[in-house]
């Protein structure tokens, strides 16, 4: 049985895609930034790269769920 998210779940689910998309690509810039300091946090470097991972999870669950399954 197959799930179909309705109208209003997918453009939510968009929304919240593109937002995280952003918020992404602002930790990239903050993780290279804090990366050419000499004397970066390196605490505050892994926690900014873990919430990059976790990002990453998220933003792939939300394209799965927006791509419908085709059966082979």
């Amino acid at each position: 049985m197959a799930f179909e998210l309705s109208a209003e779940s997918a453009a939510e689910y968009e929304s919240e895609l593109s937002r995280l998309r952003e918020e992404h690509r602002d930790l990239d810039d903050a993780i290279e930034a804090l990366s050419g300091v000499i004397a970066g946090d390196r605490l505050q470097l892994q926690r900014l790269k873990k919430r990059k991972l976790s990002l990453r999870d998220r933003i792939t669950f939300l394209e799965d769920q927006l791509t419908p399954d085709i059966i082979a």
